[in-house]
């Protein structure tokens, strides 16, 4: 007897965005599968739609049309798709997105003062999640004494604070030079491959998007290619 296929942890299916009267389409018509624990990148031109795209996925826009499913449930059907993000998808982007008072410690804990963690238990988590991306050394920086790749590892301890099943990221080695980049790379295959994370990258780089087992071509709001190794 056939085994029933597995519920993917994010499917699309056929999303659609457009803007102000429908002359620019961001996204169309497309329908993707994600199973749990898969490192896919998303490729393309700068310009093309990509962060529409990877918006849509993570619940930060709504479609014109189409639907995504978390696990099987569709994002319109949750409450509130303020606790999804804050339970279950981690986010890091090309601009790091750190408040400029706090220190790498403090940044890394906000994601947790969204949940029933105590002070002393979301300072532990924090300074563990540092220790992983090779930054405790810096917990007590603020981000204007930090370097870009610097800042980029608290980005990425930040959105690691809840334990996501999920981590979707835009162009993350976008502001970084190659050391650092390859750096940041490491660190996602680390999390993929030690910790299960699934992961999307955004990329408008070959070799950042070939460092993934699954890679999705994209162009003109369209997913024009689909390979896996």
């Amino acid at each position: 007897m056939e085994q029933p296929a597995e519920t993917p942890l994010l499917e699309a299916r056929d999303l659609c965005k457009t803007y102000p009267n429908g002359h620019v389409t961001a996204v169309d018509g497309v329908s993707l599968s994600i199973p749990a624990g898969e490192y896919a990148s998303i490729m393309g031109p700068s310009g093309s739609g990509k962060s529409t795209l990877l918006n849509l996925l993570g619940g930060l826009d709504k479609p014109t049309t189409g639907e995504v499913y978390f696990r099987g449930k569709a994002y319109s059907a949750f409450p509130s798709l303020d606790n999804l993000r804050a339970q279950h998808i981690g986010f890091i982007f090309q601009s790091f997105h750190l408040l400029p008072t706090l220190t790498s410690l403090e940044n890394v804990q906000i994601p947790m003062f969204e949940t029933s963690r105590g002070p002393s238990e979301r300072e532990s988590r924090a300074r563990e999640l540092l220790e992983v991306v090779n930054m405790s050394h810096r917990a007590d920086q603020l981000p204007a004494r930090l370097s870009v790749g610097e800042r980029q590892r608290v980005a990425i301890a930040r959105s690691l604070a809840n334990d996501p099943e999920l981590l979707l990221a835009d162009e993350p080695t976008g502001n970084l030079d190659s050391k650092n980049g390859e750096e940041v790379l490491e660190l996602f295959d680390m999390l993929h491959k030690e910790r299960g994370v699934t992961l999307i990258v955004i990329t408008h780089g070959d070799e950042v998007g070939q460092r993934a087992e699954r890679r999705l071509y994209y162009r003109d709001g369209k997913v024009t290619g689909d390979r896996h190794d």
